[in-house]
């Protein structure tokens, strides 16, 4: 008898955990967050770091951080999510995916969800990209621009000033060649990936951009693209200082810290990861003008998707806050090397 009433126990006590566990489980809500990673380091850890501090202050709220891959890979399994029915809460895309997303209209507007002085934190370069006149549809965060980095030791060592890198198009010339040796390049500049960027970043020094502020024109056939174009091929063709043919996005970097290649152009969000791993004491500068000096903004906003239960968008919304808050896009800037924004700097800093 008494074995039997310690069985009815048991099951008794297993039933109400059960329940509890239930409950508490209702009371948890949660969202999909997609990101992709472009750059070398450890950007997936920092999102989980991230994660795990916004869930430690609101553990009401699980964030499910899925790790898309390129910024192409995650777009594509963010709208296979989308026309499947079943929309992430938040993704982190291309800045440029914009009017491809106000086309499927799957996005929510930005605009009033958050005060009148939370956009003025933010370059009015990188809001360029995250809005259609007056209305704001995404959220500058991982954004980035091209730079020059330079290996102070091989400029020693070709008998180059380590603290002067190049600053307009012929010097880069005369310093790649002096850096060009048998088994080492003077410049590398991707062409796969984000070729246009690169491309984008020749045509401002020159002249202007390679389409109109409306993006409905391309410009690709102008003066200004032409010799863009050209003095990028020249290089490699006549001036011999990169490799030809293919250079990949994703091996520059490596080149660059294996000793490869001397000079490179990439992004400031590798800057953390060119500072932790390289072996060599090395520069980062503007880019070399041509007729003025340019470089287009890169990198990616946070979307908010449409037809989801209003407790996620909440929880959203609250997420959004949290990733933006002054010591959060501080932690992001020092540990990617992505571009922090001024004003909340400078908020943390008083």
């Amino acid at each position: 008898m008494r074995r039997w009433l310690s069985v009815l126990l048991i099951l008794f006590l297993s039933l109400v955990l059960a329940a509890c566990n239930s409950d508490s489980a209702d009371d948890v809500t949660e969202i999909d967050f997609y990101f992709p990673v472009a750059v070398g380091g450890d950007i997936a850890n920092l999102v989980d770091e991230l994660v795990a501090d916004f869930e430690e202050e609101n553990p009401d709220i699980k964030v499910n951080a899925n790790f898309g891959g390129s910024y192409s890979e995650t777009m594509t399994q963010v709208m296979a999510s989308v026309q499947g029915g079943n929309p992430p809460e938040l993704a982190v895309l291309f800045s440029i995916d914009l009017f491809t997303l106000l086309e499927n209209d799957v996005i929510e507007e930005m605009t009033p969800l958050f005060g009148e002085d939370y956009f003025d934190d933010y370059y009015d370069a990188f809001m360029a990209n995250s809005q259609v006149g007056d209305q704001v549809w995404s959220i500058p965060f991982q954004r980035s621009t091209i730079v020059l980095y330079y290996n102070k030791d091989k400029f020693k060592e070709a008998g180059l000033d380590p603290e002067q890198p190049p600053e307009n198009w012929d010097e880069l010339v005369e310093y790649s060649k002096k850096l060009t040796t048998d088994d080492q390049w003077g410049l590398e500049i991707p062409s796969t990936g984000y070729q246009y960027w690169m491309f984008q970043a020749l045509a401002l020094q020159t002249e202007g951009n390679i389409m109109s502020e409306d993006g409905k024109e391309v410009y690709f056939d102008a003066p200004h693209s032409k010799e863009a174009m050209e003095y990028w091929l020249s290089l490699s063709q006549d001036h011999e200082v990169m490799p030809e043919g293919v250079i990949e996005w994703g091996t520059v970097p490596s080149d660059f810290l294996s000793g490869k290649t001397a000079m490179m152009y990439h992004t400031t969000g590798n800057l953390t990861n060119v500072k932790s791993n390289a072996e060599f004491d090395f520069g980062v500068s503007f880019l070399p003008a041509n007729e003025q000096y340019g470089s287009p903004t890169g990198g990616g906003n946070i979307y908010l998707f449409k037809d989801i239960p209003e407790k996620n968008r909440e929880a959203a919304i609250k997420f959004i806050e949290f990733l933006t808050k002054p010591e959060q896009v501080a932690k992001w800037s020092i540990e990617t090397g992505y571009v922090a924004r001024a004003n909340q700097l400078m908020k943390l800093k008083s």
